[in-house]
């Protein structure tokens, strides 16, 4: 599992219990099955409205995405770069094609295929930029489903909370407080279920979906200079140095949190 996920999950509920033993010895007060269902289930029935079942059926297997540690085989891929790179800059294609059949990478693969294949440059990086654009396009809409679950949930919080008041106006023709207050405690235990699972939960999870995409394009970018590079008969000391800077640039950029640099290919 991914180790910030991980501890995140962890502080998260440390925190919630925390608070609710400081206020309270009854953590029961704090469960309320009615709440939680309409909470929860509006919040999935809204996003079933929202948007296509596919696409969120899609979503929930992307979910488990953000409780492992994913590895993108950077390294790899910049090696096989600079592998293949000095097979074709010695014209072996017969250990071209035989490299070719060892990667795994199929971004990687469909570029070194085209290159093989003696496709003009501009086809490669206009089909290799379509590729990056289509993958961002569908992340993003992954993570959209998450944040739009964010807004949902305190919304229905809220309409459980109505129907717990209105429930609890029922009662008050008995002027017995201690119905009345459980009344009210178990109307506004919804709003917190609704606040708590779009804080806890759907943004952070939207989030982390939104810098998996930026590390996975930053990636596909220095796999286009690669392939850009090799196409133009760079040698491969050139193309290793070249590729190392921009993954060095890359990291540096997701460590301090900034917007990631898209390096402009050299024509």
């Amino acid at each position: 599992m991914n180790p910030s996920t991980l501890l995140g999950i962890l502080l998260g509920i440390a925190l919630a219990a925390v608070v609710m033993l400081s206020d309270t010895t009854e953590l029961s007060l704090f469960w309320n099955g009615h709440g939680l269902a309409i909470v929860f289930g509006g919040t999935i029935a809204a996003t079933l409205i929202s948007y296509p079942l596919h696409e969120v059926l899609r979503v929930f297997r992307v979910f488990w995405v953000v409780l492992r540690n994913e590895h993108l085989y950077e390294r790899e891929d910049l090696d096989e770069l600079v592998e293949m790179s000095r097979i074709w800059f010695a014209g072996k294609l017969a250990a071209a094609e035989d490299e070719l059949e060892r990667i795994r990478n199929p971004f990687l693969k469909t570029g070194l295929q085209l290159v093989i294949d003696g496709s003009p440059l501009e086809d490669i990086l206009e089909l290799l930029q379509w590729r990056i654009a289509r993958l961002k396009a569908k992340e993003r809409a992954e993570a959209q489903v998450f944040r739009s679950m964010a807004v949902f949930a305190p919304a229905f919080g809220m309409l459980g909370t109505l129907l717990g008041l209105i429930n609890m106006m029922s009662t008050m023709e008995s002027r017995d407080f201690a119905v009345i207050g459980a009344g009210m405690a178990v109307a506004l235990v919804t709003t917190f279920y609704g606040i708590l699972l779009a804080n806890l939960a759907f943004k952070p999870i939207a989030t982390k979906l939104e810098r998996r995409t930026e590390r996975r394009v930053m990636l596909m970018q220095m796999v286009l200079e690669g392939i850009t590079l090799i196409s133009q008969h760079r040698s491969p000391a050139y193309i290793r140095a070249t590729l190392e800077s921009f993954s060095a640039d890359y990291r540096d950029e997701i460590n301090q949190g900034r917007q990631p640099v898209i390096w402009k290919q050299r024509s």
